[in-house]
């Protein structure tokens, strides 16, 4: 992990992060931060965001435009291809995966798991039309 020095701006990105639960892209948080911090740009966002992976304070979850999580703990998510929606899953994390794979000669340090699929509401919102 990467130790990197102080920055306010990259604080006040952090923080914007941990306390959000839809897995950011690093527009969504640009836009939710430009309008008290003017002086911010989106290359900022998306810099820091880099820093804060390379430090350990957040994971990057690869999609087209990669979303961001302030929780780095290994947890399962969930990716609504109706609505785009992204959040974790309170499931237990089964290691039988990473020992099946260290059984093939590799170590591993990390593993992300995204269910794909149709979440609850958009069904719900189907079934009532």
């Amino acid at each position: 992990m990467r130790q990197t020095r102080y920055s306010k701006q990259r604080e006040l990105i952090y923080d914007s992060l941990i306390r959000r639960c839809d897995h950011p892209s690093a527009e969504m948080i640009y836009q939710s931060l430009k309008s008290d911090h003017p002086s911010l740009s989106l290359g900022t966002v998306y810099r820091n965001l880099n820093l804060l992976v390379e430090e350990g304070r957040a994971i990057a979850i690869p999609f087209a435009v990669n979303r961001y999580d302030g929780t780095t703990h290994d947890h399962p998510h969930f990716y609504c291809s109706s609505c785009e929606a992204l959040y974790d899953i309170t499931l237990d994390v089964d290691r039988t995966l990473d020992s099946a794979v260290e059984g093939l000669g590799h170590k591993v340090e990390q593993h992300q798991l995204i269910f794909k699929g149709i979440c609850s509401d958009c069904l719900k919102k189907a079934h009532s039309n």
